[in-house]
């Protein structure tokens, strides 16, 4: 039986034969063989342990269904969003096909939290309509939004 130890050694034609008999059919055209060994590692991880543990399964299969996924937050037209952010306080307004804020349009949140803050922030996560564990797939957040120091407010309005 081929180990995890093996992948690192095997060439392209090795790693295809393995392919076939793990997973069965042709490697995917202009696959790397990083990624070939990435896939082939998972494969052999699980045939060791009897397949994907029972929680991964149910989670497919919710997924599958169409169950999974959790409803992002929906805004009406014409809600108004604040938050306070190095004691600047901006408003972003609900358009019909975006958002308002500085007198620009915008397609998401996302984008407008980029513009704040200079950094990468989820959009619903920065203006307080997601928590911070919920984004994460922790526990749900109690709706509250978070505050630090008294320097920085989330509210939605």
């Amino acid at each position: 039986m081929t180990t995890l130890r093996d992948l690192d050694v095997l060439d392209r034609p090795g790693l295809a034969a393995l392919w076939s008999e793990l997973i069965g059919g042709a490697v995917p055209a202009k696959m790397s063989q990083l990624m070939q060994r990435r896939f082939l590692a998972f494969e052999l991880q699980a045939k060791v342990r009897d397949g994907l543990p029972a929680a991964h399964c149910a989670r497919l299969d919710r997924i599958a269904a169409g169950e999974e996924r959790k409803p992002s937050p929906t805004l009406q037209s014409g809600a108004r969003l604040l938050r306070e952010w190095n004691g600047v306080t901006h408003v972003v307004d609900v358009l019909p096909d975006g958002f308002l804020w500085n007198g620009q349009r915008h397609g998401s949140l996302s984008a407008i939290a980029r513009a704040i803050t200079g950094a990468r922030w989820s959009g619903p996560r920065f203006f307080g309509l997601t928590g911070a564990t919920e984004a994460k797939g922790a526990r749900p957040s109690t709706g509250k939004p978070k505050t630090s120091g008294g320097q920085r407010r989330d509210r939605a309005a």
